[in-house]
């Protein structure tokens, strides 16, 4: 239903108020203010170890521009390709209310935006408060094409923390020497695996100690005494990152744009989609200390294929001191590379605030209980000249109940909108085919054998959804998975080690104080229980957020359905939605088994 037709549920709202709903209540807000963006999607040269390179960039940084908003605002985006490819941005942890044609999923909510054209995203805020970002979703673009957004509280309400004198973003990203688009589609061809990054980024710069960097590290200038906000955004492709300041201790208080009771350490991990808000106070001797980020590797002890670059940046004391020859490194703080006690002693202390100003909303019950088994997996090759990871063709898979995602010719949104059939399956399983010793050791053959497919979920308006996601060894590749799930968030009520055990393990679960968040990080051979409530009708993505998993099919879709007012119901689309044309869809059509007689019924050309 359009905006139009609702404002006399909350009187005034045609550019006077804000309309949200939260567990089936329609909520008024008072309005907030309406922004506008240009993007320039282009090509721009990047000098990084030792070497130029050209990178698609959104208006020539990287990483791309700050979007900084209130609370209840709205923000107009305008984007356009002058770009080589067609790409999407998404606008990662805004819930969208009733309103996924600008979610900005390519194949899911819309077809690319293709190069020589423009699509304008509406961008509403309503509960989201604290740091969140935007990221291309198309193939692996999102590796140079994101950015952050803040968040500030509503006009009159304050932080639920001493007000910081100053804040600071921090982008973690990654960075790839050679063309990372060729070397990703030759991976996919070939059924490899994907490319590893050569170095990591702090707000684009890989630091001092890489090649031909030194002179370009990041540096934050502080006052001694000065309380700071740093917001920190991990945009890595595939890395959890190990996160410290040297001789400094660093305090949470956000996480996906919600708030947590503080947690004070001298370290922080965070999964790729994850965002957190975290308070520093410059309390030192004056001089210069690193800032330090290096990979988490949630892969077995003797896996050592992945990037051991330390990325750094420099926190530097303004004042009269001579500057030291080295800034000090966290050397006793910046966990090992498979340090996984510290990574669970640090997110096993996430708790929301559940205060009177910011409470929880937690489903004490569930009226759809889905398990998800998460599994990495392969298709069986017959040509053996191809390399595959056996010699004999065979590609690595990823799957959901051993379904590997497809992505459809056309966007399921639209599909779902004008009932076109065809194009999907609304049969996506609740549970796995059969059940086995998930985290075990040499499984059998058959566990490790996905089913390509276009499968949605579909929920009812109001329904209270239960998720237990499952990680497995299959292939003796066992494996973290940040989940992520678009235009919702969700509560993490439960997370441990083995196989869940449905009797004993949700007696565990934290149903009072548990983290708000987007994305939740599956730990590595353990399992992790997420409830939220399906209040937000249209079709919604739920993907591993490392994107050689996604790119692998460890992705589905919820399409949830209107409710019974017009307030309850998915918007009807903009006037303008890029056009699925043959050659956009055709990079995503390797699986997928279309006639060209079918496939002519549903392109617009």
């Amino acid at each position: 239903m359009g905006l139009e037709n609702i404002g006399h549920l909350c009187p005034g709202f045609l550019g006077a108020g804000l309309l949200f709903f939260i567990g089936g209540m329609t909520l008024c807000m008072a309005q907030g203010n309406i922004h506008y963006y240009e993007f320039v999607l282009k090509e721009s040269n990047f000098t990084r170890l030792c070497s130029t390179k050209s990178i698609l960039t959104v208006n020539g940084s990287f990483p791309g521009p700050v979007i900084r908003v209130h609370k209840g605002d709205t923000v107009f985006v305008n984007v356009h390709n002058h770009g080589y490819y067609g790409a999407t941005i998404h606008w990662h942890g805004v819930k969208q209310p009733r309103n996924p044609w600008s979610d900005g999923q390519e194949f899911i909510t819309q077809c690319p935006i293709e190069p020589g054209t423009n699509f304008t995203y509406e961008v509403t805020f309503t509960t989201e408060e604290g740091t969140l970002w935007w990221h291309a979703h198309s193939e692996w673009t999102r590796a140079t094409v994101h950015g952050a957004i803040v968040v500030l509280p509503a006009a009159g309400t304050v932080y639920p923390f001493p007000k910081p004198d100053e804040e600071e973003v921090i982008v973690l990203a990654c960075w790839y020497k050679r063309d990372l688009r060729q070397m990703v589609e030759q991976a996919l061809e070939t059924g490899e695996d994907t490319p590893r990054s050569d170095a990591y980024t702090f707000n684009g710069q890989p630091g001092d100690l890489c090649p031909c960097s030194n002179e370009t590290t990041y540096r934050m200038l502080v006052d001694y005494g000065k309380a700071y906000l740093l917001r920190i955004v991990n945009a890595g492709m595939n890395a959890d990152f190990f996160f410290s300041i040297a001789n400094h201790t660093i305090t949470l208080v956000g996480l996906d744009a919600a708030y947590v009771k503080p947690v004070t350490n001298t370290y922080l991990v965070i999964s790729p989609g994850q965002t957190m808000d975290v308070l520093v106070t410059a309390n030192q001797t004056l001089g210069h200390y690193y800032m330090a980020a290096r990979q988490y590797s949630n892969t077995k002890p003797d896996i050592l294929y992945f990037d051991h670059a330390n990325a750094t940046a420099i926190l530097q004391y303004r004042g009269n001191y001579t500057p030291p020859s080295s800034p000090f490194f966290p050397s006793s703080t910046l966990p090992s590379y498979k340090d996984f006690i510290a990574v669970a002693n640090f997110t096993t202390r996430f708790r929301s605030l559940a205060s009177l100003e910011h409470p929880t909303n937690v489903p004490k019950n569930a009226t759809t209980r889905m398990f998800i088994v998460v599994s990495m997996g392969e298709f069986l090759g017959t040509n053996s000249s191809c390399n595959g990871i056996n010699g004999n063709g065979s590609k690595l898979a990823a799957s959901m109940n051993n379904i590997s995602w497809v992505n459809p010719p056309i966007d399921v949104l639209m599909a779902y909108y004008r009932n076109i059939s065809g194009i999907y399956e609304a049969d996506f399983p609740n549970d796995p085919p059969s059940s086995y010793n998930y985290t075990g050791q040499d499984l059998p053959i058959n566990t490790a054998l996905p089913m390509r497919g276009t499968k949605v979920k579909v929920l009812e308006y109001n329904e209270t959804v239960e998720i237990v996601f499952q990680g497995t060894d299959v292939l003796d590749d066992s494996e973290a998975h940040p989940m992520h799930l678009h235009g919702h968030s969700f509560y993490v009520i439960g997370t441990g080690i083995g196989n869940f055990d449905k009797e004993t393990d949700p007696k565990g679960y934290n149903l009072v104080d548990p983290p708000l968040v987007n994305t939740v990080e599956v730990p590595q051979e353990g399992w992790a229980t997420i409830r939220f409530i399906a209040n937000n009708p249209g079709v919604w993505f739920m993907h591993c957020h490392y994107d050689r998993h996604l790119s692998w099919g460890m992705d589905f879709v919820f399409i949830v359905k209107n409710g019974d007012t017009s307030a309850a119901s998915m918007r009807h689309p903009p006037a303008y939605m890029p056009p699925c044309t043959a050659p956009a869809a055709d990079q995503s059509l390797r699986l997928f088994d279309f006639s060209d007689e079918k496939l002519n019924t549903f392109f617009r050309t």
